[in-house]
């Protein structure tokens, strides 16, 4: 009989951080039934409600990333951290995790030292091309460290890197079984064209004011539109949704794997995860990188499936003017939707949650 283990994964921020978390810990209760896992995220960010939704139990840290536009918000930054990881090490003890994983956000890098302060097995799951300076120091640390893309020993041990891809939400498999039932939830029409607009689960300015003005030319040419605009721009897109019937609006989407199966087209940021999910989705897709970000990993990703012919790609200066075009050539251009979705389906990985899972039972020698 195999034994139960006691994990903790920390780490959030954004859905590209969470998800990503939540589908290891499916993974490993799936290969160790009974096995009690433990979220430790940053209080006020979006872990802190959406890990509950998901069934698992979460702490809070009180911690914040570095503030480029307030200088004197980073006096207090300091003390934040020590106080951070001395609640993680409280939390460690009282929990008594067989295995620590850390996969971004504020949250993960107190969680993560305190961890290997006190001798726990610790691993990194690295979503990026490019790591961020919190996992660069502590991948030297650190036990393993599971990376979706290669070269990343430039950054990390090169003893210590498992290539696994980025681990996505199980219910994004086998779209096609749920189309009726994704019509029926977004009440849309089942021969008018339907477009997904993902900008990030916390949203994406630009997009939102491209999409915007392209509605009357959506509503011209009976375009559907699932629009997750995220929370600051979802009081003026749900004003716009009186005007335009054929807009469904939501600050965040819950079923995304329905608004998957209903979509013809998916518009989107180009992160890893969100990339990673659209390749299990296998749905046309245009990319529209967003600039702020670090060594500008997403125009470098959003360039690389361009490539391939597995996406389009708009610039973020350029989306204004050019995204409702590209948009409307995809609706218009059945052809060039069945190649773009063939080409980024191939380049899903979709055992990765698995691949970690099976390294964090290892480290945790049960």
């Amino acid at each position: 009989m195999s034994q139960q283990l006691k994990i903790i994964i920390s780490g959030g921020g954004t859905g590209g951080h969470i998800f990503p978390a939540i589908a290891i810990a499916r993974a490993v209760e799936e290969m160790r039934p009974g096995s009690e896992i433990l979220f430790v995220g940053a209080i006020g960010r979006m872990e802190m409600e959406r890990v509950p939704a998901a069934g698992y139990k979460i702490k809070g840290l009180e911690i914040s990333g570095i503030s480029r536009s307030n200088m004197l918000k980073n006096i207090s930054l300091p003390f934040k951290i020590l106080k951070s990881v001395n609640k993680a090490k409280e939390i460690i003890s009282e929990f008594k995790p067989d295995v620590i994983i850390g996969v971004g956000g504020y949250a993960s890098g107190p969680t993560l030292w305190a961890g290997i302060k006190k001798h726990i097995p610790t691993l990194i799951q690295e979503q990026n091309s490019f790591p961020g300076v919190t996992n660069k120091i502590l991948g030297k640390k650190v036990n393993k460290i599971c990376v979706a893309y290669s070269g990343l020993d430039t950054y990390f041990p090169a003893d210590k890197i498992l290539i696994t891809g980025n681990p996505v939400r199980q219910d994004i498999s086998n779209l096609a079984s749920k189309r009726n039932e994704s019509l029926k939830y977004f009440n849309l029409a089942e021969h008018h064209f339907k477009l997904l607009v993902i900008g990030g689960s916390l949203g994406a300015r630009t997009i939102n004011e491209s999409i915007k003005k392209a509605l009357p030319l959506f509503a011209e040419k009976n375009i559907q539109v699932i629009w997750q605009t995220g929370k600051a721009f979802n009081n003026e897109a749900t004003e716009l949704a009186i005007k335009y019937p054929n807009l469904r609006v939501y600050d965040f989407i819950t079923r995304i794997d329905l608004a998957y199966a209903a979509c013809d087209t998916v518009v989107s940021r180009a992160g890893a995860i969100s990339l990673a999910e659209l390749c299990v989705a296998g749905k046309p897709t245009i990319l529209v990188p967003s600039p702020n970000v670090a060594e500008d990993h997403q125009t470098k990703n959003a360039n690389s499936f361009a490539e391939k012919n597995a996406a389009l790609f708009v610039r973020d200066a350029e989306a204004l003017e050019q995204l409702s075009g590209e948009i409307i050539k995809l609706s218009t251009n059945e052809g060039l939707r069945k190649s773009l979705s063939e080409n980024i389906h191939a380049l899903a990985i979709k055992d990765s949650a698995q691949k970690i899972a099976k390294e964090i039972i290892e480290l945790s020698g049960k």
